[in-house]
């Protein structure tokens, strides 16, 4: 996979940050996206440095048409290709439906699942045979344990309908699209020791949270041409909590 070229939305931290430097580690040259935190970037751009492949950083805002076709644009001007796109980009609402308004919707729905959209429509306009697209989906797509989900969940369903679609769309091509759905994971955002996380890692058969490499390994998977028969799939990584 040497000289193949990475989009990683959100990967400045957490998982989004786990996955651009597994596939660096795999060959890829890594672009990567953020919307504010410029010193994570930083800091996940030099490790992708020492691995010893290239990386481009873009600055966006990915709730808007704009920020979604300029991480693409951004990427086919600096390596002039694009091999494997990663919808990491998200955000998550708490709030019960009753206490929602019109802002929350619009936000969650545009960073979610247009955005995710338009990066698929603008990227496949550049990919050849062999391209790979994985979505970052939810265990909460399958099952909502608690309230104030309702949003989330909605949006990370939709996916497994987007990908099944935009499988049959692109099949002939040999350009495959994924979900991976990841249960509770440690990340800085989600701690395994915050409020709350006993909770959440009661729904999970393992009793416990995992690790951004555990996602990491499962997109290093599904990028690899040995996954090229994994088609249009919802795949959990979640340590039993859907089942």
């Amino acid at each position: 996979m040497a000289n193949r070229v990475a989009l990683v939305t959100g990967g400045s931290r957490g998982i989004g940050a786990a996955i651009a430097e597994q596939l660096a580690k795999d060959g890829f040259d890594i672009a990567f996206s953020y919307a504010k935190n410029s010193s994570a970037a930083d800091k996940t751009a030099n490790k992708i440095k020492e691995i010893g492949r290239k990386v481009l950083t873009i600055q966006a805002n990915e709730a808007t048409i704009e920020g979604n076709r300029k991480v693409i644009s951004e990427t086919i001007k600096h390596f002039g290709r694009l091999d494997a796109l990663i919808c990491n980009a998200g955000i998550y609402n708490t709030k019960t439906i009753d206490k929602v308004d019109i802002e929350d919707i619009e936000n969650i729905l545009n960073l979610n699942l247009r955005g995710v959209m338009i990066e698929t429509h603008e990227a496949v306009l550049h990919m050849k045979a062999g391209g790979r697209i994985v979505l970052m989906g939810s265990a909460f797509a399958g099952r909502a344990p608690f309230s104030g989900i309702s949003l989330y969940a909605a949006t990370k369903a939709s996916l497994r309908g987007f990908a099944q679609g935009v499988a049959r769309d692109l099949g002939s091509k040999k350009i495959t699209i994924n979900v991976i759905e990841p249960g509770p994971i440690d990340t800085e955002l989600n701690p395994a020791d915050g409020e709350g996380a006993n909770m959440l890692a009661s729904y999970v058969a393992v009793g416990k949270y995992g690790h951004v490499q555990d996602i990491a390994r499962a997109v290093s998977f599904l990028v690899h041409p040995d996954a090229n028969y994994i088609n249009g799939a919802a795949i959990p990584v979640d340590g039993g909590f859907l089942a």
